[in-house]
Parts: structure tokens; C-alpha cells; sequence
């Protein structure tokens, strides 16, 4: 039997009342919502589960990271995103092999280290030479050129423990750098003390540059606990010497692939908003705080939007970036997609672990806009401070965009604990704190949707130029 005409048109007025009450509700209002449910209990901890039990480590160029690529198409899809897809890029790729150093007098001990990304190997059997210890890598930046000739050159700098991560920002030079101006000072190899705020005995690895116009010299970070060793072997007064033996391999073009997919926008979807964090990850780890608290974050922010009644005007892209370690995803994202940029409203990434967040920063007057007025209510629960100064920097990844125009915004994670495990074997899903993941999600979907399903428009202003990494 047919329903009655009058309790059709009953269903399909209550219906119609739903559908209207979920479309009149305010953009602050959903953007509230979303942050209630991320806090309740968000998606990040399980893609993050997923990635670390079922990939681990994921050096650039390597096996992994392939496994890593498919692992994302495959999570994407299984969210709910749509136009998932891998594009693929080349790097030159550097892989460690066997590595080893000790002290080989005047008080023989084992060394625990890391070579650092993008070291040359030692000859084989290793380098035996004595050590020219600085307590600060200004001190050996003052030594005369061929001070350090057949030495191995050994900055034990220590790095101060900061909520925004300024001390890192402090001694980076030292890694970066610091075998270029040991090698223009005569120096055969150099060890540095890790970026570290631990005093543990774990060596924390990261990149490393060479110049054309120097000899290319092995490089290699020390644990916390051993550099001070070899400070108070040094003290004593006697020479110290030490074996430093490295292996490592390049491969030249070597595949990777930044992974993306989308929650596509209802009315606007050529207009983009770009988040995402970096897929590839350090070998000593499993890649958990960096990063893949990053990856989960984002994309459970995304599938928390995707998820809604409705989608926002504008469509919302997450990108897992394949290089950021060594480079070149970033660049190769931004090559792609050059022809887009227009259309991108903003762009931010994250990647500083999965601590609270504490500060956002937009592109210039972006606080001012009509359309964001209710945003320091929206992330008050948060504890956020919202920050007038304009963003300068958006991640890595985002370098690219930003030089091409793009508007970049930036969250300030707290970073006190994120250098104790940041690019070293305790880089581990256990160091996660899942609360405070939950609060990143929270404060990213409640941003993304307000930007999302507005008419804000942060292009009209330039954006400032990338900071120095």
C-alpha cells in the first residue's frame, strides 16, 4: 500500500528542515563542532598506528618509502578521499651502511654515532687520526686554515632545550655546514654532538651539506653522553685519538612520490587549501614524531571535514611529501602544480611532532577578515594564541609554493620535548602523546573549515619570503 499524500509530504518536510538546519548553522559553529570531536577522540593515532606498525622507517629513495607511497594511496582511499593518486619525482638518494667509531686512545671506548645524511664513506678500514675538540662551533670557525690538518675536527656544542625550537635554529649551522669549514681547515673527518636536548646515549642523524671547493670529508653525530665523554677525555691533557669507519651508498635518480588526495570542494573546487607533513622519514626510527604525526594530523583533520553533512565551498588537499629530509619534494610539488597557484588559497604544513599547539600565524591581515572574526573563539578551548605577526614560514614542503605566491600560514607546535626523540632510534610510536595529537587535529580542522567554506581571500596579499631553514 502507498503511504498517505500527507505523510509523504510530512517526511519530506521534516527532511527538508534537516538538511536546512544543517546548512544554516554557522561556519563558527561547525568549525566548534569539529574541534569537539577531534578532542573526543580523532582519526590521527590510528593512520599514525597504521604507518609506523605496518612501514616503519622511510628513508627517501628507498624500498620503504615506495611501501610508504602505496601505504598512502591506500589509506586515502580507504578514508574517503577522492582524486588519491602518487606523483612521482626523482632524488639522488643516500643510504647508510656500516658505521662505527671508538676511541682508540689514550683511553680505549666504543663511540655510539650516526653518520649524518649525505655523508661520504670513509676508506675502507676507516680513518684513525687524533681529535681537535671545540666546545662551540664558533671556536672552530676561528681556527686558521690548515689548523686542523689530519685531524678529525669534533664541535661538542650543546643544544638549548626551546618551547618554538629556537635552539635548533641556533646550532643547525653546525650539521649543515660544519664539514665544509672542517675540510677548508685541513681537518680528514668531523663529528659533531648531536641536535639534542636528551642526555642520552642515542646519536640523532639529519642533512648535511658539501661545497664544490672543498674536499668532500666523512661526517658523523655523536650521542649527547659521548661527546661529553670525549670533553672529559680531553680535559685530562693527553691526545686523543679516534677510528671513525662509515659506509654509505648514492643512488643517483632514484624514485619517490609525494601521495595526495582531497576532500573536494561543494561550490569552488579549483580553489585550494594545501596542508599535509612530510612521508619520508630518518632510518634510525620508525618516523612517528617526524613525520608521521604530521601525516596523521592533517589527514584526520581533512577526513573529519570530509565527513560533514556537507562539504565546505573550497576543496581541501593533503599531501604526504616524499623528500623533505634530503629535499626535493617540496620543489617537485610546487613544479607540478605551478600552474594552479592561483587558485591556492593557503598553503601550511605540519611538522614538528605531535605536541599542543600553542601560537597560529596567517598571511598578513589575515586576522582582520570578517570571515575569521570568531576564529580566536573557535581555538580559545585550545589555548592558541592567535599571532598578528604574518607568517613567514609554512614548512619545508611549503617553500616551494610560498616563492611562487602562494599564501602560507604556520601553527607552532611546542617543541620542548620534539629534539629529544627528533631524528634518532626513539623517533617511535610510544613517544606519542595522543591527547595532545588530537588538540593539532582539533586546531586544524576548525582552521581549514573556517577558511574552507569562507570567502576569505589571503591572496591579495604577498606573501613574505621563506625563512632560512
Amino acid at each position: 500500500m502507498r503511504p498517505p499524500l500527507i505523510v509523504v509530504a510530512s517526511f519530506l518536510a521534516v527532511g527538508t528542515l534537516v538538511a536546512g538546519a544543517a546548512a544554516a548553522q554557522s561556519i563558527p559553529d561547525t568549525a566548534a563542532t569539529l574541534r569537539d570531536k577531534a578532542l573526543a577522540g580523532s582519526p590521527a593515532y590510528g593512520v599514525l598506528e597504521s604507518l609506523t606498525t605496518e612501514v616503519g622507517a622511510r628513508p627517501a629513495g628507498s624500498a620503504a618509502q615506495r611501501r610508504a607511497m602505496e601505504w598512502g594511496v591506500a589509506k586515502l582511499k580507504a578514508l574517503g578521499f577522492a582524486n588519491v593518486h602518487a606523483e612521482p619525482f626523482t632524488i639522488t638518494a643516500w643510504a647508510r651502511g656500516a658505521e662505527a667509531a671508538e676511541v682508540t686512545g689514550p683511553y680505549p671506548q666504543k663511540l655510539a654515532i650516526l653518520g649524518l645524511g649525505g655523508t661520504v664513506p670513509t676508506p675502507a678500514g676507516g680513518i684513525e687520526a687524533p681529535i681537535a675538540l671545540f666546545h662551540s662551533y664558533g671556536e672552530m670557525l676561528a681556527a686558521p686554515a690548515g689548523s686542523l690538518t689530519g685531524k678529525i675536527a669534533v664541535v661538542t656544542e650543546p643544544m638549548a632545550r626551546t618551547q618554538d625550537g629556537f635552539g635548533y635554529g641556533m646550532v643547525i649551522s653546525m650539521r649543515e655546514n660544519g664539514a665544509v669549514e672542517a675540510a677548508r681547515r685541513g681537518a680528514v673527518a668531523y663529528m659533531i654532538r648531536s641536535l639534542s636536548t636528551a642526555d642520552n646515549r642515542l646519536p640523532h642523524t639529519g642533512a648535511m651539506d658539501y661545497a664544490a671547493d672543498v674536499p668532500k670529508i666523512p661526517a658523523a653525530a655523536l650521542s649527547p653522553s659521548d661527546a661529553s665523554l670525549l670533553d672529559r677525555m680531553v680535559a685530562r691533557g693527553a691526545p686523543v685519538t679516534v677510528r671513525l669507519s662509515l659506509a654509505s651508498a648514492v643512488t643517483p635518480n632514484a624514485p619517490a612520490w609525494n601521495v595526495v588526495g582531497e576532500i573536494p570542494g561543494r561550490e569552488k573546487p579549483d580553489e585550494v587549501i594545501v596542508i599535509g607533513g612530510h612521508l619520508d622519514s630518518w632510518d634510525p626510527g620508525a618516523g612517528a614524531i617526524d613525520d608521521g604525526a604530521g601525516v596523521a594530523i592533517t589527514t584526520a583533520a581533512a577526513k573529519l571535514i570530509g565527513d560533514l553533512p556537507r562539504h565546505p565551498r573550497r576543496t581541501v588537499r593533503v599531501v604526504m611529501y616524499g623528500s623533505e629530509e634530503m629535499g626535493g619534494s617540496g620543489s617537485a610539488y610546487a613544479a607540478a602544480h605551478k600552474g594552479e597557484i592561483d587558485h591556492v588559497v593557503l598553503a601550511g604544513e605540519s611538522d614538528e611532532g605531535s605536541d599542543l599547539i600553542y601560537r597560529l600565524q596567517l598571511p598578513a591581515g589575515g586576522l582582520d577578515s570578517p570571515a575569521l572574526a570568531e576564529l580566536g573563539k573557535v581555538l580559545a578551548p585550545l589555548r592558541i594564541i592567535l599571532d598578528k605577526t604574518p607568517a613567514q614560514r609554512g614548512g619545508s614542503d611549503v617553500e616551494g609554493l610560498q616563492a611562487l605566491g602562494a599564501p602560507i600560514m604556520s601553527y607552532y607546535q611546542d617543541a620542548s620535548r620534539y629534539f629529544d626523540t627528533h631524528h634518532s632510534a626513539d623517533d617511535v610510536l610510544d613517544r606519542v602523546d595522543v591527547k595532545s595529537m588530537d588538540q593539532n587535529v582539533a586546531a586544524w580542522a576548525a582552521l581549514i573549515y573556517m577558511v574552507a567554506d569562507s570567502d576569505v581571500d589571503f591572496r591579495r596579499t604577498a606573501p613574505a619570503s621563506p625563512a632560512a631553514k
